[in-house]
């Protein structure tokens, strides 16, 4: 008998007590039982997408079922009034799975069959089966490899692109409004020649522009979706046509030019995560990128008196509990820390990837929970980098102008001229001395001053070429 606030509910195992009030049934409630591992549920932040795209998947199968005289007008109906609350999130509440769960996926998939069979049952007036009717057609098998696709894709266009492409555009911006300052170039972390500022800046956009151009490269293998293989790949239990009227339909509800794989395709989606791999790849290599920016971002910024100086990031907050005045550089220090975390991620999406036995990969809840999380960490923090560091920073030119004044690697433009030995010479005994490099150079060789400062025009080193 069930005890006060629960409903009694059965399965293929046995009798199950679920909260009266819920929405899932049985197998939900067996897996929030089964696995109390981490307190990160399926409607976790980072992954409501993938909750939004069981429901989108169950509405487009629901609609293809139909098409196909599979599914009675009324049923599909209902599903489908009942799985587009799930993808609007009306209910994500009502799922509540622990993310390491059954590797398949299958305690999720079963979720939203669950939820959506109950709200149809009401929406209808009869009986709507969550493995009959609302799986029709489908597994758990093909249903999670589908929503990892449509879930990534989602949060990589909405949320990834138009805020790592805010930050390209920020980073251009700066560059022409800081053209024509020159700064000490670094090699090593040790004074080189001389750069114009906007070049440094521009490396940063080159390298976010290079990485978009791959994320958009890999989007397209986000399109095609391998819903129809069902439980080994062989579409067992799926009408023949079931997948290509899917994709139709998940394009018409999404908006996405969503494609089926070919038949013979299904068992490598089902059995591999290689796109997930390739995506997580690009994604890394997009965390190394900001960090290398953050880290650039952070030594310009050290001092004020006893670092470089070189540029003044805005005050956002006290840096210290105990000395008063100090401020950090947190915008960068945090996007660091996402980048570790994402590089970390990528090795987790690697290792779950190689669980790919025979037919199924058997690690695809940790993948998509991975993958998201990465998606969305990386999107937060192009958006801080652009709006709060980037936009924001001034640039210290005294400082700049100062270091390049003594900066003695100058002396390379004179290579040419006195050779690479009496131009080492004239370097070592500037920096012995902390004397500016013409002073040195003018005493050493029979160079005017006027030539020398020709020579040694910063703003002409930093163009490059022999001078």
């Amino acid at each position: 008998m069930a005890k006060k606030g629960y409903r009694e509910e059965s399965d293929s195992i046995g009798i199950v007590y679920v909260p009266r009030k819920a929405l899932y049934g049985a197998q939900t409630q067996r897996a929030i039982d089964n696995f109390p591992i981490s307190g990160i549920k399926m409607d976790f932040p980072f992954t409501k997408s993938f909750v939004s795209s069981l429901g989108v998947i169950k509405d487009a199968a629901a609609r293809a079922n139909n098409r196909l005289k599979l599914l009675p007008n009324k049923k599909a109906r209902a599903i489908s009034k009942a799985s587009k609350e799930v993808w609007r999130e009306k209910h994500h509440k009502e799922f509540p799975i622990d993310v390491f769960q059954t590797g398949s996926g299958t305690s999720s998939n079963m979720n939203a069959n669950e939820v959506i069979a109950n709200l149809a049952s009401v929406f209808s007036g009869e009986e709507v089966s969550p493995n009959d009717d609302v799986n029709m057609s489908q597994s758990s098998n093909d249903v999670i490899p589908t929503a990892i696709k449509i879930s990534a894709h989602v949060d990589l266009t909405k949320k990834l692109y138009p805020n790592l492409e805010n930050l390209i555009n920020a980073i251009d911006k700066k560059a022409v409004s800081v053209r024509g300052i020159i700064k000490t170039g670094r090699t090593h972390l040790m004074d080189a020649m001389p750069v114009d500022l906007a070049n440094e800046l521009s490396a940063w956009s080159s390298q976010l522009k290079t990485s978009l151009k791959a994320l958009k490269f890999i989007e397209a293998r986000l399109l095609e979706l391998p819903q129809g293989g069902t439980a080994v790949g062989t579409g067992i239990n799926a009408h023949k046509r079931f997948a290509k009227v899917f994709a139709q339909e998940i394009s018409k509800l999404s908006g996405n030019k969503y494609k089926s794989v070919a038949s013979d395709n299904f068992f490598h989606e089902l059995s591999s995560q290689d796109t997930a791999v390739q995506l997580s790849g690009e994604l890394k290599n997009l965390a190394v990128a900001l960090m290398k920016i953050s880290n650039d971002l952070r030594w310009m910024n050290s001092g004020p008196l006893a670092g470089l100086s070189e540029i003044e990031l805005q005050a956002l907050q006290p840096g210290s509990s105990i000395m008063p005045g100090k401020v950090n550089p947190v915008i960068p220090e945090a996007v660091t820390m996402v980048s570790a975390d994402v590089i970390g991620n990528d090795v987790s999406i690697t290792v779950a990837a190689q669980a790919g036995n025979y037919q199924l990969n058997v690690m695809l809840p940790v993948i998509a929970y991975n993958l998201l999380k990465s998606i969305n960490l990386l999107a937060g923090a192009c958006d801080v980098l652009a709006n709060k560091a980037i936009k924001t920073f001034k640039v210290n030119k005294k400082n700049l102008e100062s270091s390049l004044a003594k900066n003695p690697i100058l002396v390379t433009a004179l290579n040419p001229i006195i050779g690479y030995k009496k131009a080492a010479a004239i370097a070592k005994k500037a920096y012995k001395e902390n004397r500016p490099i013409i002073d040195v150079a003018a005493e050493e060789t029979n160079l005017s001053v006027a030539r020398l400062k020709k020579l040694l025009d910063p703003a002409k080193l930093a163009k490059g070429g022999i001078q």
